[in-house]
């Protein structure tokens, strides 16, 4: 990558300025604060940032018209990963939104999307590329499973993460519409408003059903429901992520009209957790014919609307060599408001975002993990940042 000397563009505030946010959940600085190097810019509608685990240290970015481009040196690569446009519905919260590589993509070459077809359905689909791993043909498109989505335009999820097991897990939004109108967040019927986790490694029956459910899934076998749910009463679960160093799940999932959160599995979590909504909206009822609501999972962490927030981006502990006052805090943001939070990952649960560490002007899309674990995001405008420590 590129210096910092030579490219560090600080846009976090001052100590004294972010203090004195008025109102504003957390807002008393640590000792740190975080600012962002710009690495690389022009990338159009970045929805992801991530790496491939196979010893190339590339960045791959995901762009919302449906193609994947390569960082690689901090310089981008020509050409595209993927270019699967014709396959994607672009537009609003439509797109290619997910990425994750098979854990064993330096020998099987393999790799999962996901995405909103024309109409609006969601597709997990898998590729694979050529023998250089530099890229993808549209052609080797295997897709694995399809979610109905036509109704709505908006909550589409997108997340995916491979975690411990080798399984995949993908976030789910509830089929759009506000409140919930279909009922999907609490319906295990439905593969809306959910994590999903499956064995991609399974073979099925049907066109988009080249996959397998594991049989330690929480519903697996039952019915009515669906075994692909891991964990349900989700909003719009935005960027999912494992702690790399203990198998710790985190999601970020955005609220309706006064609270975000972010949710927290411990290593070894069995799954079928219910995170409450549409009965819940953060730690406060938002449907009060349902709520209180039995069995629900409380966030580990809500922060509101105040001062310009509308809408989490989830994001990652940090676990790289180093920033090492980042070390073990769990970095993530709001997309209309630009900043920058950190929760301890091994901390008690609690009712704000613990520390404001940046307030930018960025409306942050992603978060992604290098492969030695350093932290990066992509912003709304097209550019790559490092996340530092300072």
């Amino acid at each position: 990558m590129p210096s910092r000397t030579r490219r560090l563009r600080s846009i976090a505030v001052g100590i004294l300025a972010v203090a004195a946010l008025a109102g504003m959940p957390g807002s008393a600085l640590g000792a740190t604060s975080i600012t962002l190097d710009r690495i690389v810019g022009g990338f159009a509608s970045p929805t992801q940032i991530t790496n491939a685990h196979d010893g190339s240290n590339r960045l791959f970015v995901v762009e919302q018209r449906g193609t994947i481009r390569v960082i690689q040196g901090g310089v981008i690569r020509p050409g595209y990963f993927l270019d699967i446009r014709s396959k994607v519905a672009d537009g609003g919260e439509r797109g290619l939104l997910g990425l994750a590589f098979d854990p064993r993509f330096a020998t099987n070459h393999r790799f999962y999307v996901y995405y909103t077809r024309n109409g609006g359905d969601i597709v997990v689909s898998r590729f694979t590329t050529n023998a250089a791993r530099t890229a993808a043909s549209s052609s080797t498109a295997h897709p694995l499973l399809l979610i109905e989505h036509s109704a709505r335009s908006n909550h589409n999820g997108g997340g995916m993460a491979f975690g411990p097991g080798g399984y995949l897990y993908i976030g789910t939004g509830d089929g759009g519409g506000a409140g919930d109108p279909a009922n999907n967040g609490q319906n295990k019927s439905s593969l809306l408003g959910k994590i999903l986790r499956i064995n991609v490694n399974g073979t099925g029956s049907g066109t988009f059903d080249h996959y397998s459910v594991p049989g330690s899934n929480p519903f697996a076998g039952s019915r009515p429901g669906r075994g692909e749910i891991w964990a349900y009463g989700l909003r719009n679960p935005w960027r999912i992520s494992f702690d790399r160093t203990n198998g710790q799940f985190w999601i970020g999932d955005v609220g309706q009209d006064r609270y975000e959160e972010i949710d927290r599995e411990r290593p070894g979590a069995t799954g079928g957790r219910n995170y409450g909504w549409d009965a819940m909206e953060g730690l406060h009822c938002y449907t009060r014919s349902k709520c209180p609501l039995a069995g629900d999972t409380l966030p580990n962490a809500e922060y509101s609307h105040a001062n310009g927030n509308c809408s989490v981006t989830g994001g990652y502990v940090y676990r790289g060599p180093t920033q090492k006052a980042l070390v073990g805090l769990y970095v993530f943001a709001d997309f209309c408001s630009g900043r920058i939070w950190t929760l301890p990952a091994n901390g008690t649960a609690v009712n704000a975002p613990e520390t404001l560490r940046a307030d930018t002007t960025l409306n942050i899309t992603s978060f992604g993990e290098s492969e030695n674990g350093e932290l990066y995001l992509v912003s709304g405008s097209g550019e790559v940042y490092q996340v530092l420590a300072s």
